[in-house]
């Protein structure tokens, strides 16, 4: 627990100095004010994250967190748990979806270990297994608070690893069969939210299957009482070990002011925990997409984030972290690079006669 909250410690507020100057020199740039949105937002929050007024990304880490679920044992997924281990070994020999979109956007993909319920012995694969899989939530608590510290902690221990190596940014990924019911799960603990609406067909279940997920969820939050105001309660009851090793990467890349991409639903349910254990780190978040999965719009809504992306997916594993890492290095660049109004001789608009967004 020291570890965490030595960690937490350590999260300041954005540099209000920096974003300030970054806002000014985009608004110099030879082009009309706001013409590039999203881009322009992107650079002013990294410059406030970074601490420098023209911020920089030279390289790129996705953090895969891999866990079992005790509760796949109530039949919630389309898929067996055997298939984990097995997506494991696929990350490690790069051969998925994560591994294709991080080398086309010059991102390194890192696999850890947080909790797959058998041994993992894979070359490349980081070992940080607090426990063989979670319990099953659905009768009682998913792990103990105790193990809900060590994988943040753990997780932790991962991101600061990796910013050691130079990482200047940092993208969430998951693997773990049944992760979507804990997900929902977290999600109707914080917010509240109806289970018809938080709930969705994960890996593509059937209707019935739909309906008994959702009755499971019901009943694991009944069974455990998590108290919403405790992010560390809610992830022990109703969590994953991925999802607390995640929250530990968020957590871990505030207090090193390191920006953090948040992928989808199981990366959006990491993000709530850390938001509500350590909520100065929410401003080191980035969204990178938004899921399919219904819920998690909902999550994004919950923490004020907006989603670079409309993809339609709904994979994870940090798929849409590694998309979205390519634009948030070119927002920096952009800052960076293109030239002011003054630098390039070029007159600027006229205030008076044209508004904002027009063309120069």
């Amino acid at each position: 627990m020291s570890k965490l909250n030595d960690t937490i410690s350590r999260i300041d507020g954005l540099d209000v100095k920096a974003m300030r100057l970054a806002r000014e020199r985009q608004d110099q740039l030879t082009k009309p004010k706001g013409s590039l949105g999203v881009l322009e937002e992107m650079s002013v929050k990294i410059a406030g994250i970074q601490g420098k007024p023209i911020p920089e990304i030279t390289k790129k880490v996705i953090i895969v967190m891999a866990g079992d679920h005790g509760v796949a044992a109530e039949g919630v997924s389309a898929f067996p748990q055997e298939v984990t281990p097995q997506m494991v070994a696929n990350f490690a020999a790069g051969g998925a979806g994560i591994n294709v979109l991080a080398r086309h956007a010059g991102a390194e993909v890192r696999v850890v270990d947080a909790g797959v319920a058998v041994p993992i012995n894979i070359p490349g694969v980081i070992d940080k297994k607090v426990r063989l899989g979670t319990a099953n939530m659905a009768e009682g608590p998913a792990m103990t608070r105790e193990e809900a510290i060590a994988s943040i902690e753990a997780g932790i221990e991962i991101a600061e690893a990796a910013i050691a190596d130079g990482a200047d940014l940092l993208g969430t990924g998951d693997m773990g069969i049944a992760n979507t019911t804990a997900s929902s799960a977290i999600l109707s603990v914080f917010s509240g939210v109806e289970l018809d609406h938080s709930v969705g067909r994960g890996t593509g279940i059937g209707a019935d299957a739909l309906v008994k997920k959702r009755e499971v969820i019901a009943q694991a939050i009944k069974v455990n009482q998590p108290d919403k105001r405790d992010g560390l309660d809610v992830l022990a009851k109703v969590g994953g070990l991925e999802i607390g090793g995640l929250a530990g990467v968020i957590i871990g890349a505030a207090a090193n002011r390191v920006p953090v991409l948040i992928d989808g639903f199981i990366s959006g349910a990491a993000a709530m925990v850390a938001a509500s254990i350590a909520p100065e780190s929410r401003g080191y978040m980035i969204a990178s997409h938004v899921s399919v999965e219904p819920g998690h719009k909902l999550m994004l809504e919950e923490l004020a984030l907006k989603p670079m992306l409309f993809m339609n997916m709904r994979l994870g594993e940090g798929t849409g972290a590694a998309l979205a890492s390519s634009l948030a290095e070119a927002a920096c660049k952009v800052l960076a690079e293109m030239a002011t109004f003054a630098e390039a001789g070029v007159a600027e608009k006229d205030e008076d006669k044209t508004e904002q967004g027009a063309g120069i």
